[in-house]
Protein backbone atom coordinates (compact mmCIF):
# COMPACT_ATOMS: atom_id res chain seq x y z
CA UNK A 1 0.00 0.00 0.00
CA UNK A 2 1.53 3.40 -1.05
CA UNK A 3 1.82 6.63 1.22
CA UNK A 4 0.01 9.62 0.74
CA UNK A 5 0.89 13.18 1.49
CA UNK A 6 -2.17 15.07 3.52
CA UNK A 7 -3.05 19.09 3.04
CA UNK A 8 -1.12 19.90 6.11
CA UNK A 9 2.02 18.98 3.83
CA UNK A 10 4.12 22.64 4.56
CA UNK A 11 6.09 22.06 1.06
CA UNK A 12 9.65 21.38 3.13
CA UNK A 13 10.99 19.32 0.29
CA UNK A 14 12.18 16.59 3.34
CA UNK A 15 10.47 14.19 2.15
CA UNK A 16 11.45 14.17 -1.59
CA UNK A 17 15.41 13.67 -0.53
CA UNK A 18 14.55 11.50 2.12
CA UNK A 19 12.81 8.46 -0.85
CA UNK A 20 14.99 6.24 -1.92
CA UNK A 21 13.01 5.29 -5.13
CA UNK A 22 12.18 8.82 -5.85
CA UNK A 23 8.51 8.44 -6.01
CA UNK A 24 7.91 12.04 -4.05
CA UNK A 25 7.70 15.41 -6.41
CA UNK A 26 6.84 18.46 -5.66
CA UNK A 27 3.01 19.15 -6.69
CA UNK A 28 1.45 22.95 -7.13
CA UNK A 29 0.30 23.26 -3.44
CA UNK A 30 1.80 20.27 -1.82
CA UNK A 31 4.75 17.34 -2.02
CA UNK A 32 3.03 14.05 -4.26
CA UNK A 33 3.74 10.86 -3.84
CA UNK A 34 3.46 8.59 -6.82
CA UNK A 35 1.87 5.18 -6.07
CA UNK A 36 3.02 3.41 -8.61
CA UNK A 37 6.66 4.32 -7.84
CA UNK A 38 6.13 4.14 -3.72
CA UNK A 39 7.54 0.86 -2.41
CA UNK A 40 6.09 1.51 1.22
CA UNK A 41 9.19 1.38 2.93
CA UNK A 42 8.21 4.51 5.23
CA UNK A 43 10.94 6.27 4.83
CA UNK A 44 9.20 9.88 4.41
CA UNK A 45 6.66 9.61 7.03
CA UNK A 46 9.35 9.18 9.14
CA UNK A 47 11.33 12.09 7.65
CA UNK A 48 7.68 14.70 7.65
CA UNK A 49 8.45 17.26 10.75
CA UNK A 50 4.60 17.91 10.67
CA UNK A 51 3.59 14.48 9.80
CA UNK A 52 1.77 15.24 6.83
CA UNK A 53 2.69 11.31 5.41
CA UNK A 54 0.61 8.38 6.44
CA UNK A 55 0.02 4.89 4.30
CA UNK A 56 -3.20 4.75 2.21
Amino acid sequence: MAFVISDSCVKCGTCEGECPVSAISEGENQYVIDADTCISCGTCAGACPVGAISEE
